[in-house]
């Protein structure tokens, strides 16, 4: 039982990938633009500066109009670089104010930050190039989805491959897709619009080519659906094209060294999930924090990283705050190292959270952290009240997964300097499973007296005392 297994041997990457040191250098070519912004943000505008101008990340008018005159760029360029720069990591915005990120500082020196930079805005392409308006939200979404399948298979491919077989495959995922959520059919929906003849169904002149309504699709449904999705898979091919991770011509798509490898890296944290034992790559969010519980740290990252890597950032936030929620106050702080390993795409979802009781303790030090604050002194940015909170979350979740001298040393973790003290402020502090905090502390702790103390302040919060 106390055996380690065996370490896996570090994977290759396919033969003709280029060295991390050439991956790093067309990295930093590909965000050669961003860097600039980033770089020229840091020195131009100090502290507290005008950046933004709504609290979104935007940069605002003053700011861009200054950068196009010292970079001799157009407004339009500043702004596209300013995005690249905030989704590749190279700057964050909280608030009206930004600062360098970590990556920027270490462009220069780290070729690991580098492509980890690139990847964040590989990963973030639909956002870094929005959709065009006239596209409906919900087959965006779709699209989105389904892309992961289609880079996979361009990768596997090794090689050009022709964009109608790309669009074959997307239209397959899509309807697995639509199959899994159980949508009715085209077919279904051209056969109920079929028993009233006489509502016919007027065609917004807007409305794009394939996309004219039921009419059609009862015609030929697959092939509306697939004019449907012609346009999305261009807008996809071209938004990764802008990214830098494939390039498209002549009807063709083929990935580029750095989105190959990126892909590969992907579908190597898959493999390693799968072939993990708890297997963490088809459950859900709390039962993969359940198989992590027992890795060590490094480990159990390995597996957050993996398990994300198969599915949709922003469906796997969701998840993991869900499972933040629940009653398990174990799952509650792993669920955060998790977060931790989503880094800056998570960061909305935190903040929404910070005025949720249970959650706000782990969602300030979250979010203190990726403000760059060293995490040994992020537990200063949590009031007195929080802390006490937060210690006896963590106490609840030792007492349950734990052992006796687990939560015996937890005692010393905490930040009053007397136990009396504590215990005033921890019957305060209103936690749910302040009871079963202190029986199992008086029960585990060694000294009789104290034991007896704790025992007692249980039985007054019991009480209502």
């Amino acid at each position: 039982m106390n055996q380690r297994p065996a370490r896996r041997p570090a994977p290759r990457p396919p033969e003709g990938t280029p060295a991390p040191a050439e991956l790093a250098r067309m990295a930093r070519s590909e965000l050669a633009g961003a860097a600039r912004v980033a770089h020229w943000a840091d020195t131009a505008l100090g502290p507290g500066s005008d950046v933004t101008g709504d609290g979104k990340a935007t940069l605002s008018e003053a700011s861009a109009e200054r950068a196009s005159d010292d970079l001799g760029l157009t407004v339009a360029q500043v702004r596209a670089d300013w995005d690249t720069a905030r989704l590749a990591g190279l700057v964050e915005v909280h608030g009206d104010s930004a600062r360098p990120g970590w990556r920027l500082r270490a462009w220069d020196r780290d070729d690991s930050a580098v492509l980890r930079g690139w990847v964040a805005l590989f990963d973030a392409w639909s956002l870094a190039h929005p959709e065009p308006a006239e596209f409906e939200a919900a087959a965006v979404a779709e699209v989105v989805s389904a892309m992961p399948q289609v880079l996979s298979f361009l990768q596997l491919s090794a090689g050009p491959v022709p964009v109608e077989q790309l669009l074959d495959l997307l239209r397959q995922r899509v309807t697995e897709l639509r199959t899994e959520r159980c949508e009715v059919s085209y077919e279904t929906e051209a056969g109920i619009g079929a028993l009233d003849a006489s509502a016919a169904v007027p065609v917004p002149a807007a409305v794009p080519a394939g996309r004219t309504g039921l009419a059609d699709r009862a015609d030929d449904p697959a092939a509306a659906e697939e004019a449907e999705l012609a346009p999305l898979l261009d807008w996809s091919l071209h938004a990764l094209a802008a990214v830098g991770a494939l390039t498209c011509g002549a009807g063709q798509a083929t990935l580029t060294p750095l989105g190959s490898w990126a892909v590969w890296v992907k579908l190597e944290q898959i493999c390693v999930a799968a072939q993990s034992p708890a297997g963490n790559i088809e459950v859900a969010a709390e039962e993969m924090l359940r198989g992590c519980a027992q890795l060590r740290p490094n480990a159990a990252r390995a597996e957050y990283r993996a398990w994300l890597a198969a599915r949709p950032v922003g469906s796997a936030v969701a998840e993991l705050v869900a499972a933040a929620r629940g009653e398990d106050a174990l799952l509650r702080g792993l669920a955060f190292e998790a977060l931790r390993v989503v880094g800056a795409p998570a960061e909305p979802d935190v903040h929404a959270v910070v005025d949720e009781p249970t959650l706000r303790p782990y969602a300030l030090l979250w979010l203190a952290e990726h403000d760059g604050v060293d995490p040994e002194d992020a537990h200063e940015v949590l009031t007195r009240e929080e802390a006490t909170w937060l210690w006896v979350d963590t106490a609840a979740a030792v007492a349950d997964h734990g052992e006796a001298p687990m939560l015996v040393r937890h005692l010393e973790s905490a930040l009053q300097p007397t136990v009396p003290v504590l215990l005033d402020e921890v019957r305060a502090v209103g936690h749910p499973r302040t009871v079963q905090v202190l029986v199992a502390l008086a029960a585990a702790h060694p000294d009789p007296a104290l034991a007896k103390a704790v025992r007692r302040a249980a039985f007054q919060v019991h009480t209502g005392g």
